[in-house]
């Protein structure tokens, strides 16, 4: 007869993710989402409402009889073929290759396309960057069997980036036949743009390696001293022909567009690759909603479109400059500044103990309602190979996607916290 306490049935233990498990501890003491007294500086999406600058916010979409029905596995011809359309005016104007519907898959949510790519590479070796978004760590653990992941650890002195150069390096060292990283980068909030953007590209079309680019913050984009930038980020110009260059650009609603609950999320890459990734769907879920894409049409309309993700920049440059000030003033310190998203990776080491341990800090500001990320849950370490303790232990992400009021309130607390008041 057995004794034990632990429930008896078949499902594995499975963990939170990082960001998850934050929301988890904090809910303990209170938190739910929208509580005007919590300030979640640890939040993985951007503010939601209404916005100065902004269009008004798409608050209904008026279905057709179609949109009863399933659709197709890689998404409706016509949302595929206006994000196509989005993609050749915002990058590439003037280019012979232009993207078209079969260009596209739309998936239920960026996790899911980034799913849908994992589940179709093959026997390979993947390079990826640490530190890098935490869901990643999940997606390869799914693949263990198939997958072999080979972590390229960002240099503190290069701002936590991976140099081309460094890049091609790796391919011809580790055998890499693909890389998968975000960039913009969450959580470092750094970018590779310009020139050695397009050496990454070429890298990849030279050395006839997949690169898998999580262009999610696309449109976070300032200047280093904290101005808006001009527009935003891709791969996209920098690709010679769509159908042939081994590049997967992965983009949403989601955060560019602060529509996150719609689960709106796409690859863009070539059009034998798109059809791979839609016959996953079959086996992962089916398709994604055809009324969500139905409303995306409204967002992705050309001048809705610019006049948000301007705003965007706007807004948010000044709510990263509020937080760049506002830590550094604290003793808080960047590897570099944050030039995209909407986090500052910013290191503790300067704080007097033991606030200078990222894990402490977290219990110590959630006890003041104040949410934020430690950095260890940053290195993607799939099935934990790795034994050697993560050495981001005074790394913090700090999130500045809540609305301004909310940033300053959750920054007047950790002052508080840091001064010992």
């Amino acid at each position: 007869m057995t004794t034990t306490k632990e429930p008896q049935h078949a499902l594995r233990d499975v963990p939170f993710m990082g960001v998850i498990w934050v929301v988890h501890e904090a809910s303990k003491l209170g938190f739910t989402n929208g509580h005007p007294d919590w300030c979640n500086l640890g939040q993985g999406q951007p503010e939601v409402g209404p916005m100065e600058g902004a269009p008004p916010r798409i608050d209904s979409v008026e279905i057709k009889p179609e949109d009863h029905a399933y659709g197709p596995l890689g998404g409706t011809e016509e949302l595929r073929s206006v994000i196509a359309a989005h993609y050749n005016r915002l990058y590439r104007t003037g280019q012979r290759s232009q993207y078209k519907a079969a260009n596209v898959c739309v998936a239920q949510g960026g996790r899911l396309a980034l799913t849908r790519i994992f589940a179709a590479l093959g026997h390979v070796n993947v390079g990826y960057q640490v530190p890098d978004y935490t869901a990643y760590e999940d997606m390869f653990d799914l693949h263990l069997s198939r997958l072999t992941p080979i972590p390229i650890r960002a240099r503190e002195e290069d701002g936590f980036l991976v140099p081309a150069a460094r890049l091609a390096s790796e391919i011809d060292e580790r055998g890499l036949s693909a890389f998968v990283l975000s960039n913009p980068c969450n959580p470092t909030g750094n970018v590779i743009q310009g020139p050695e953007l397009g050496a990454l590209v070429k890298t990849a079309r030279d050395k006839h390696t997949t690169l898998v680019l999580d262009e999610f913050y696309s449109h976070f984009v300032y200047t280093p001293d904290g101005k808006p930038a001009s527009g935003p980020v891709s791969a996209a110009p920098f690709i010679e022909d769509v159908d042939r260059d081994p590049v997967l650009l992965v983009d949403g609603l989601t955060k560019s567009f602060r529509y996150p609950g719609w689960r709106v999320g796409w690859t863009v890459g070539p059009a034998h690759m798109m059809e791979t990734m839609a016959r996953t769907a079959s086996s992962i879920d089916g398709g994604p909603s055809r009324i969500a894409q139905r409303a995306a049409l409204k967002a992705l309309e050309p001048a809705r479109a610019d006049q948000e993700t301007q705003a965007l920049r706007v807004q948010f440059a000044r709510k990263r400059n509020l937080l760049v000030e506002r830590l550094e003033a604290l003793g808080i310190r960047f590897a570099a500044r944050p030039t995209s998203t909407f986090y500052g990776w910013a290191c503790l080491d300067g704080l007097p103990e033991p606030l200078n341990d990222s894990m402490t800090f977290f219990r110590r500001a959630l006890e003041l309602k104040v949410m934020t990320v430690p950095g260890d849950f940053f290195d993607v370490n799939p099935g934990k190979r790795r034994r050697a303790p993560a050495p981001y232990s005074s790394w913090m992400r700090f999130s500045f996607g809540p609305p301004l009021a909310n940033l300053e309130m959750g920054l007047d607390r950790l002052e508080r916290m840091v001064r010992g008041r």
